[in-house]
């Protein structure tokens, strides 16, 4: 049996006995002579790949993600007797640290320090003693309100980080409960939380549900220190609404991970918006654990087990 790898990353999958692996361009069309093959797995690949492999992969069981998000593969159009299993969970820890990494940003004003260093100024505003969380202002974790929206794989790995630096974290989910040890809000209820909140993190999936949920509504609920950070999809946030409420300093800063579209195009105003951050998509992009994934859902096809992070389909 034959397993397509992508040649858009490094995998050396340790196979079950009988399978064969081959690695092929992941942005053209699946070549005659694999077509084959009972596996595809994906990670960067063009539409053309993904169409060709639909059309043309007839023996075709399983299709393995290495990206959380597989709207691409679900339009692709393949048949419903192939199983299509995400990457959830392959980026729990690099989106976590990158995330952190914006925050912390954001609150220790490492930008504006970039730009004293660059006048050669030792800032009296950012050095020194300094009042923690003074009015108006969030310069710390400690004691911070955080909600993470869309608490799932992501938001659970990075709410005991936060914790353990001090800050109050919940999530917010489609319903409300306990998850990983931390008091999850329904979806429903959120708005009603955010003047309490300090720091809000997106990790929202994107579609129709979702786009621009985090629009003049939200924003207008939060405090007017409040941070926003999106690590979740771009279609998530109005970005016009976002520029508005940071140049009228009813947001106290941003930072964006993803946008809509990406790339953002040079001219846009966003760019230019103040005490936001913006980072090229670069919270992921890099499937860890992803050859044991492989190797677990092969043995799970092989023995008619319960496949990994199986996707639903409508």
């Amino acid at each position: 049996m034959k397993i397509l790898l992508p040649d858009t990353t490094e995998l050396d999958p340790d196979l079950p006995e009988g399978w064969e692996a081959v690695t092929i361009d992941a942005r053209a069309e699946i070549p005659a002579e694999h077509q084959d093959a009972q596996v595809l797995v994906v990670w960067g690949a063009s539409r053309r790949h993904l169409a060709s492999a639909a059309e043309n992969l007839h023996d075709l069981r399983l299709v393995q993600s290495l990206a959380a998000g597989v709207d691409g593969i679900l339009e692709a159009g393949f048949g419903e007797d192939v199983q299509i299993a995400t990457g959830a969970g392959l980026h729990s820890l690099t989106v976590s640290e990158h995330t952190l990494g914006l925050l912390l940003s954001i609150l220790r004003r490492l930008p504006e320090s970039k730009q004293a260093q660059e006048r050669h100024e030792w800032s009296q505003e950012l050095g020194g003693m300094q009042p923690l969380n003074p009015e108006g202002r969030m310069t710390s974790l400690v004691g911070a309100r955080v909600l993470i929206w869309g608490f799932g794989q992501i938001g659970q790995t990075l709410a005991p980080v936060l914790s353990a630096l001090g800050a109050t974290v919940r999530g917010a989910a489609r319903s409300a409960g306990e998850r990983a040890g931390f008091e999850v809000l329904a979806d429903d209820d959120v708005l009603a939380a955010l003047p309490e909140v300090d720091v809000l993190i997106n990790i929202l999936p994107g579609g129709d549900a979702t786009r621009g949920l985090v629009g003049r509504e939200v924003l207008d609920a939060l405090p007017d220190h409040a941070v926003l950070i999106n690590v979740g999809r771009g279609t998530t946030v109005d970005q016009g609404a976002l520029a508005e409420a940071l140049e009228a300093g009813t947001l106290g800063a941003a930072a964006l991970d993803v946008t809509d579209p990406e790339p953002l195009p040079a001219e846009d105003p966003l760019w230019d918006a103040p005490r936001l951050l913006i980072t090229p998509h670069a919270a992921g992009g890099r499937p860890v654990g992803a050859d044991e994934r492989i190797r677990e859902n092969l043995l799970a096809l092989d023995g008619d087990g319960e496949i990994i992070q199986l996707a639903e389909r409508g």
